[in-house]
């Protein structure tokens, strides 16, 4: 028995109070281009963009946050849904794989949305957690875009989806695929009261999601290196007995070859986004700073 790991060390986590921090495990991340070691909060103060221009995956609120004037916004909450409907199991209950995602993120799903005013013109933000089941779209999920979707509706304003995802949530089986044509149609409804709807593509979006509403906007903006695509790159290889280029999957590629309008860096997304979406709203301009940067961790 080694008393001082399993008897000491718990003993002076306790009277330190260090049980639960608010902060990382890890203080320290590292580049993945450059191999330099980046302290954590630097990096969530520079939007979670690498000195070296890598865009590191960024927590879904503090995406909220970066997007909305002041950080502030009205949350939009979707329905309440059936918790696991098919009651499935593999290695793992469903029910608990969700009460662990709920644990760990402190967010009932995937999928987090808001209202507010985005460099001053009102705008519905949704955003996908990769955090939570790897961003993967369920009942939950699609009741929450098309919540959103409908609020942007009843407020006449544009509509932003941040997609992050692998797919959809098999878990929930053909209640999963059914959110496909589901969110699809809270998208036209969208386009039927002739509201802007601008979707940006991260790292990474991929599978149903890339067949659904991921590819169904008015514009298509993606974050740099961000892979994007319905099965991965090996699949297709042996599918098709063929060597794909390089880059194949990536948001460069796309734009290339007109799948993806912009790429676009994180620190100049909120001053895009609000541009694009005052244009397609035929609303004057505003004049804002190029690389302008609203602090995440203000």
């Amino acid at each position: 028995m080694n008393w001082i790991k399993n008897f000491v060390r718990p003993r002076i986590r306790s009277l330190l109070g260090t049980a639960k921090r608010d902060v990382p495990e890890n203080m320290w991340i590292k580049d993945p281009d450059s191999g330099q070691m980046v302290f954590y909060k630097d990096l969530e103060a520079d939007g979670f963009v690498f000195p070296s221009g890598h865009h590191h995956r960024m927590p879904a609120a503090l995406r909220l946050k970066s997007m909305f004037d002041g950080g502030e916004f009205e949350k939009i909450s979707g329905p309440a849904v059936a918790v696991d409907p098919l009651k499935f199991k593999d290695e793992k209950r469903y029910a608990d794989r969700l009460k662990d995602a709920k644990s760990k993120t402190g967010v009932d799903d995937s999928i987090q949305a808001g209202y507010g005013q985005v460099n001053e013109q009102a705008m519905v933000v949704a955003v996908q957690d990769m955090g939570f089941i790897g961003g993967s779209l369920g009942m939950a999920a699609g009741d929450a875009i098309i919540a959103a979707m409908r609020m942007a509706v009843a407020k006449s304003c544009p509509f932003v989806i941040f997609v992050a995802s692998g797919g959809a949530r098999m878990q929930e089986g053909i209640l999963s695929l059914m959110q496909l044509p589901r969110t699809t149609i809270a998208v036209q409804e969208l386009r039927e009261a002739g509201l802007p709807y601008i979707v940006v593509l991260t790292n990474p979006t991929t599978g149903g999601v890339t067949a659904s509403y991921a590819m169904l906007g008015d514009v298509h903006l993606a974050e740099p290196q961000a892979t994007i695509g319905f099965a991965g790159q090996r699949v297709i290889e042996q599918t098709i007995r063929e060597k794909l280029p390089e880059g194949f999957q990536k948001s460069e590629y796309l734009r290339e070859h007109g799948m993806v309008d912009s790429v676009v860096h994180r620190h100049e997304m909120k001053t895009t986004v609000s541009r694009i979406a005052r244009m397609l709203m035929k609303v004057q301009p505003r004049e804002i700073s190029p690389g302008a940067l609203v602090a995440v961790n203000a």
